[in-house]
């Protein structure tokens, strides 16, 4: 007897009685008890949120913030009731506290009392983060707890991007402010360098006339020098000659009774002594003559320095305030050198009245030298005839010691004078020096000032054409883009309506398989009439093969019916679906024929055992990757692994590679699972104590 007579037969005998035709039906309407009751329990869990009990608590007091208010958690409040997500009920904190832990609710959302004003702050000295409290109890449910983190991070987003809106907008408000001042900066800086500009011009035209004064104190300087040192040998030979007229007067008053026996006697001695003081106060006389000649130089010299170093001073800082603040230093050295100038100039006046014409000193004392010459040249050619007029030369010797000693006064007083002279001469000399390199220093750093000054104004210039300028249109624009810079564009690919739409490809096969797994419990993967007979191996698998996979067939039609229709699953390719899943079951249920086949009663379990084997690598619920090591290596050699992902190309749309690659797959497992059941049925044929007497029965 062929095969499709021995199938026809064995679903015949379902004919029989009332019992199992019901049995039949039971195995017909199997698979929608796994597939469609289960899809249908949780087909679109997220359209029903807003039945979910969850406490909302909202504590927040308010803020002001630049003479707002600011009211954050009623405007979060309000459009969580306004969304619906879940069923809000506003409660104390001690009641969602309360309620989260005994289960009333499923978790709670608080908004604390600074929330606002943690808000505010982010546009203040001292940003604070504002916090959402959210309180979730995970033995009332997990899956809610992570629905709710989900959802509550898009209310935390969206609290964010309107502070950071807040913060934003006062940050382009200060650009604005910004930009004002540095365009005063600039304007301030191009003042500036205008003033620095003059400045420079008046230190460069400083520094040429200190120059021409250092060059004349320095001429001052050297003049009183060998001025100073004339004074001086005439000071030196006024004083010897005192000195010798007064030794001179000494002896001659002293000893007026021997007088005439000395000067008889002593007439060469007296002689050279006269002329020794005809010489000294010639020479004393050709110095007052060189100190006639360079004494109005002098005066000229110092009145000059004293009136240019005094214009200076009046121009440079008194008239200019700012300079006197700017260089104190400077302007402190340039008074000190003027009142020295000034000093050096009254000396040098002092000398000339001493030198010019008139009753002048220096004239009596160059009369006086004179006279004195002509008296010591006198007693020189008188001296080997002083003993004819003793009385007359000891007069005359007293005359001339008087005489004599003041012309070494006068000559101390005027070394005295020149010396205080050369003194300020040289103070004024090492004060204009200074002062001409403290203007060579301001002019440089003027210069420098100048420029700094220069390229300041130009940067500044060009600062305020970089920083921008928002008006508030625009001011809103940009703080919109930056409070929330970043937008999901999210593109779903082949999108799955609901929830049930996307595990249909899991809950599907699995329905299918215990639909096979039950028909052969009433159904003998081996007929045993054929067994018996001694039919062919092939001709027997077949025959207990036919009626499941037929019965496979139905249950597809049945369960994608009521899926289709019932449920409204939606599907891309509908008769390639509907066709895919007859081979399925085809598959399926050669594969569980053979192990009961082959195990027998122990079969019975193992198909159960590769169920669950397929269940958990087949990656129906997470991707396989997520999956331990073990469930990773036994996904690519199951059936239902190629399964999943056929249909979830073939429901939601996409590539068909793995539909035909899944076709060959189980078109391979069919094969083999009916050519190892043909070998066991060969084996059956041959009878043993152990199929007479099994050790386990089910």
């Amino acid at each position: 007897m062929r095969s499709p007579k021995l199938a026809a037969l064995e679903l015949k005998r379902f004919g029989r009685g009332k019992l199992p035709r019901a049995a039949l039906v039971a195995i017909l309407l199997l698979p929608l008890l796994y597939g469609a009751l289960y899809l249908y329990s949780f087909w679109d869990p997220y359209s029903r949120l807003d039945k979910i009990p969850v406490a909302l608590v909202n504590e927040d007091r308010g803020a002001t913030t630049d003479g707002k208010k600011i009211n954050a958690g009623d405007d979060i409040t309000k459009g969580l009731l306004d969304s619906k997500t879940f069923a809000w009920h506003r409660v104390s904190d001690a009641e969602a506290r309360k309620g989260v832990e005994d289960g009333t609710y499923y978790l709670s959302l608080t908004m604390p009392g600074d929330f606002s004003s943690r808000i505010a702050s982010s546009s203040g000295d001292s940003p604070e983060t504002g916090a959402l409290r959210v309180r979730t109890n995970d033995a009332n449910n997990y899956i809610v707890g992570q629905i709710s983190r989900t959802v509550f991070s898009e209310v935390r987003t969206a609290a964010s991007t309107k502070s950071s809106r807040t913060f934003l907008d006062k940050i382009f408000i200060s650009f604005s402010d910004i930009h004002d001042a540095t365009a005063k900066a600039a304007k301030g800086a191009g003042d500036l360098k205008q003033g620095v500009d003059k400045a420079k011009k008046g230190s460069k035209d400083l520094a040429n006339g200190l120059k021409d004064a250092k060059a004349g104190s320095g001429d001052l300087a050297a003049g009183m020098k060998k001025l100073d040192k004339g004074a001086k040998d005439l000071q030196s030979g006024s004083r010897k000659v005192a000195d010798g007229t007064q030794r001179l007067a000494d002896k001659v008053n002293g000893n007026a009774d021997k007088v005439r026996p000395y000067l008889a006697n002593n007439g060469r001695s007296i002689r050279d002594t006269a002329r020794l003081v005809s010489d000294s106060a010639t020479a004393v006389r050709h110095n007052l003559d060189d100190l006639v000649k360079r004494a109005p130089v002098i005066r000229s010299a110092a009145h000059v320095a004293d009136d240019k170093l005094a214009k200076a001073l009046q121009e440079e800082c008194v008239a200019k305030p700012e300079a006197a603040t700017e260089f104190p230093a400077l302007c402190a050295a340039l008074k000190d050198a003027s009142v020295t100038a000034g000093d050096v100039a009254t000396i040098a006046d002092d000398v000339h009245e001493l030198t010019k014409g008139g009753d002048g000193d220096l004239k009596t004392l160059d009369a006086r030298l004179a006279k004195l010459t002509r008296q010591a040249d006198e007693l020189a050619r008188r001296a080997p005839h002083l003993d004819e007029d003793v009385e007359d030369a000891i007069r005359k010797i007293n005359e001339l010691n008087a005489g004599a000693k003041k012309v070494s006064a006068g000559a101390e007083k005027l070394h005295t004078g020149i010396s205080g002279a050369r003194t300020g001469s040289v103070n004024l000399d090492t004060g204009v020096g200074k002062l001409k390199k403290g203007a060579g220093d301001l002019d440089g750093g003027l210069f420098k000032l100048a420029d700094g000054s220069g390229t300041l104004a130009s940067g500044l210039k060009d600062g305020v054409d970089r920083i921008p300028d928002y008006d508030e249109q625009d001011r809103d624009r940009r703080t919109e883009v930056m409070a929330d810079p970043v937008q999901l564009a999210s593109q779903s690919l082949h999108k799955a309506p609901n929830y049930g739409t996307g595990f249909a490809p899991y809950f599907i096969p699995l329905s299918l398989w215990v639909g096979a797994m039950v028909a052969y419990m009433i159904i003998q993967p081996l007929n045993r009439r054929a067994l018996a007979a001694g039919g062919s191996a092939w001709r027997i698998a077949l025959a207990g093969w036919l009626p499941v996979a037929a019965i496979g067939v139905l249950q597809v039609a049945a369960l994608m019916s009521v899926l289709h229709w019932g449920l409204g699953l939606q599907m891309d390719r509908a008769a390639g679906t509907v066709g895919f899943l007859a081979l399925v079951t085809c598959c399926f249920s050669a594969i569980i024929q053979w192990l009961n086949a082959r195990f027998g009663a122990a079969g019975r379990i193992l198909v159960l055992a590769v169920l669950m084997l397929q269940l958990t690598s087949a990656g129906g619920t997470y991707p396989v990757q997520t999956s331990p090591g073990f469930f990773n290596a036994v996904h690519p050699f199951l059936p239902m692994s190629y399964v999943v992902e056929a249909l979830r190309r073939l429901i939601s749309g996409g590539g068909i590679g793995p539909v035909w690659q899944a076709c060959a797959v189980l078109a391979a497992f069919t094969v083999g699972a009916l050519a190892l059941t043909a070998v066991s049925a060969r084996r059956k044929q041959v009878w043993t104590l152990d199929r007479l007497h099994p050790e386990l029965t089910l």
